[in-house]
């Protein structure tokens, strides 16, 4: 089978994990029943820093109580979860990692991506946010088998670094799951054509889950959107909490690469690197 139903789900989270999972555990619920294979949540789903004084209580370990709680709504489901991401605890420093975690529908974890790009921008007039203050930068390219295609994972802010996305459907990637927390400020022009161009260049899905409403230092863009190989919006979610569903099909996938072989005809010799 090569054609599956996905959900995507737009989120307002807030700094009560509580809230953000009860939410989400509604949302795989209801994926579920809408006959999804898998739902993917935006970047912060379970818990959206705060001021940093209370980083502790916000970070925890993988696996922790949170993962633990998804991965029993994602067994409950039978059905795949990518949790967005999550501050992850890290021995013997005061950051986290932000961090993404995909678990199967037997409840196990499958994948964990530690965020590699941090958001550090002042922009004159506009929102100021250093990400490396509170967050250590991931090493590690991520890529998860599953029964729907081979997932590649990365977040947010990686979106304008089209080496990493490359790199992942080198290594088979065939649909980008790319959960965020995007402002509005760069959104309102620069979210949609981004994921559309990492579809058509890596000729991937994406599955692009999006925060919602005013965050401690910018307003959130929201726009969830799954976007095909061929670079067309198949599924959006303009405003509001809730999830969406498109399909996937990767013979699609295949027949487009047939097609259009621009990965066939790359030319890693002349670049100089060796993927």
């Amino acid at each position: 089978m090569t054609r599956h139903k996905v959900a995507v789900a737009q989120m307002d989270s807030g700094p009560h994990k509580e809230i953000n999972i009860q939410k989400m555990e509604g949302m795989i619920q209801e994926a579920s029943q809408q006959g999804a294979s898998l739902v993917a949540f935006p970047e912060t789903s379970i818990v959206m820093p705060g001021t940093g004084e209370d980083r502790e209580m916000e970070s925890e370990k993988i696996p922790g109580p949170s993962i633990a709680r998804l991965a029993d709504a994602a067994k409950e489901g039978k059905i795949w979860v990518h949790c967005g991401s999550l501050p992850e605890t890290i021995d013997g420093d005061t950051r986290s990692y932000n961090t993404s975690v995909v678990i199967s529908p037997q409840g196990d974890i499958a994948g964990i991506y530690r965020k590699i790009h941090l958001f550090d921008v002042k922009v004159e007039g506009g929102p100021s946010v250093m990400e490396s203050v509170s967050y250590a930068p991931g090493k590690d390219v991520v890529t998860v088998e599953t029964d729907i295609g081979k997932l590649g994972l990365a977040i947010c802010y990686d979106l304008r670094f089209p080496e990493l996305f490359r790199m992942l459907t080198v290594m088979g990637a065939q649909i980008l799951v790319i959960p965020a927390c995007f402002t509005s400020d760069t959104g309102n022009e620069h979210w949609e054509p981004l994921l559309k161009a990492r579809a058509i260049e890596n000729q991937c899905y994406v599955l692009a889950p999006a925060q919602i409403g005013l965050k401690p230092r910018y307003r959130a863009h929201g726009k969830s959107l799954v976007v095909d190989p061929w670079g067309t919006v198949t599924s959006c979610k303009a405003d509001g909490e809730g999830i969406i569903l498109s399909e996937v099909d990767m013979d699609r996938v295949q027949s487009i690469r047939n097609s259009v072989p621009c990965l066939k005809n790359r030319r890693p010799e002349v670049y100089g690197w060796n993927m």
